[in-house]
């Protein structure tokens, strides 16, 4: 009997009340603020490992790519997005120009969010100096700040980091979200613990009303053995055992018609690994947890980190048996290598595409259109190129309406500093800043020509 007390004590009825109120979008800061879905911003970053093949990547030239059976058609690897041409913006040009310590991976996973250097640290790369985290808070969670300062735009997490098979060690190759200078974001990997965090204690509900179910028939059976003071106080109790049911009701009611309204709770397969073979699968999972966290209002900014700069995935379901890594550092004229980078790239943009399906068959709660229309897919890599470690010509490729930048067109810069590409996202969502990252590369402001 003090067990089930205890719980029901330690629970705090508030504090799971308000919880759960959090994760709905009639009751959570949204509908407190008066916020109307239809003017909501989304913004998700990808990073995807060890750089591109350019030529089987790019568009031949700048220009609108052209909707219809006439229209021109995309390189190998961006195919799997012929579907999103019309919200499809490709941006070449832009440069991580940001030096000091650290080796090319490093800088180009741990500078490509921040858009500033790293820390002197003991990390020591394949050459170049030794290194350590960001000096600076990544656009992810500068983002998170800006919306979780704002009652209208305050979510129920703020931001949600995800990952696809991220190593479990922590170093300056598995990390891109910086909460600040020296504050690495860990993202969550497995799918079950990404789920628990987002339905865990919504999961708990049942169980909690079954409890206390058995703690009222208990309460009954002593409360004709007590005495007339010990009654007085198990009526206390009985009283607020019931306060606790009322609002649990509630909260089953209200998770039903949010089940009933497209939100209900994704169903995952069980007892898929954390393993090489099922990062597919991994994928897919993540990518429908994303998908039902940007539907039910739990944040507006995500991230996706698919391996980590250096990532050397075995991807043997394409028939790829060495490692991503190993096979990116190959020269051109290891014409299995290049057509293996070619297969692993073109797998990663059709996890892209997937998710863009996805985000574009899931219609915007109480607004117009889909998420997608809504949402901006920002598909990125640490490296232009893998064998030449080159950080120009980083890929960015956009998928969605999210930023309200002009899609369906290739754009091409002169070498600029990917930190006027920050400036641009986090003036896109309604945050102008003069700088980001380092100022040095900021001078110029946002790019032009985006909107």
């Amino acid at each position: 009997m003090k067990s089930r007390r205890d719980f029901i004590v330690n629970m705090g009825v508030s504090s799971a009340a308000a919880n759960f109120a959090f994760a709905l979008p009639s009751l959570g800061w949204a509908a407190d603020s008066g916020v109307q879905a239809s003017g909501k911003q989304r913004v998700v970053f990808v990073f995807t490992p060890n750089g591109i093949i350019p030529e089987h990547f790019w568009p031949d030239q700048a220009g609108d790519f052209g909707i219809g059976k006439d229209s021109t058609k995309l390189k190998r690897i961006l195919e799997p997005l012929e579907p999103f041409k019309d919200q499809l913006l490709t941006l070449r040009g832009i440069d991580n120009k940001i030096k000091g310590d650290g080796d090319g991976h490093m800088r180009g996973i741990g500078c490509l969010l921040t858009g500033v250097e790293l820390f002197p640290g003991d990390v020591q790369g394949g050459s170049d100096t030794p290194a350590g985290w960001s000096m600076g808070i990544s656009i992810d969670q500068h983002l998170k700040n800006k919306l979780q300062s704002n009652a209208s735009t305050q979510t129920r997490f703020g931001s949600l980091e995800f990952g696809v098979m991220v190593p479990q060690r922590a170093d300056t190759w598995t990390r891109w979200s910086y909460a600040g200078p020296n504050k690495p974001v860990a993202p969550i990997s497995d799918p079950y613990q990404m789920f628990e965090k987002l339905y865990g204690q919504t999961q708990n509900r049942a169980m909690m009303a079954s409890v206390l179910d058995d703690l009222t028939d208990d309460f009954r059976k002593l409360h004709a053995m007590a005495s007339a003071e010990d009654r007085q106080m198990l009526d206390q109790h009985l009283g607020m055992v019931r306060s606790i049911e009322k609002e649990l009701q509630n909260d089953l009611e209200h998770a039903k018609a949010n089940a009933d309204v497209g939100h209900a709770v994704p169903d995952l397969p069980p007892n898929v690994a954390e393993e090489n073979d099922n990062m597919p699968k991994i994928s897919r999972m993540q990518t429908e947890l994303l998908v039902n966290s940007l539907a039910a209002d739990f944040t507006r900014v995500a991230t996706v980190q698919v391996s980590n700069s250096v990532g050397n995935p075995r991807m043997r379901w394409l028939g790829i048996n060495e490692g991503h890594h190993s096979i990116s550092h190959e020269p051109d004229n290891n014409k299995k290598a290049y057509e293996d980078l070619i297969k692993i790239n073109h797998w990663y943009a059709e996890q892209i595409a997937h998710l863009a399906k996805r985000l574009r068959e899931t219609p915007e709660p109480d607004g117009d259109g889909s998420l997608l229309d809504h949402t901006t897919i920002v598909w990125t890599n640490e490296l232009g190129k893998g064998n030449s470690h080159t950080r120009n010509d980083i890929p960015f490729v956009m998928v969605g309406g999210g930023l309200g930048f002009k899609t369906g067109r290739s754009m091409q810069f002169n070498h600029q500093p990917h930190n006027r590409l920050l400036l641009s996202v986090t003036e896109a969502m309604g945050y102008p800043e003069t700088s980001f990252g380092n100022a040095d590369y900021c001078g110029d402001g946002a790019l032009t020509g985006l909107v």
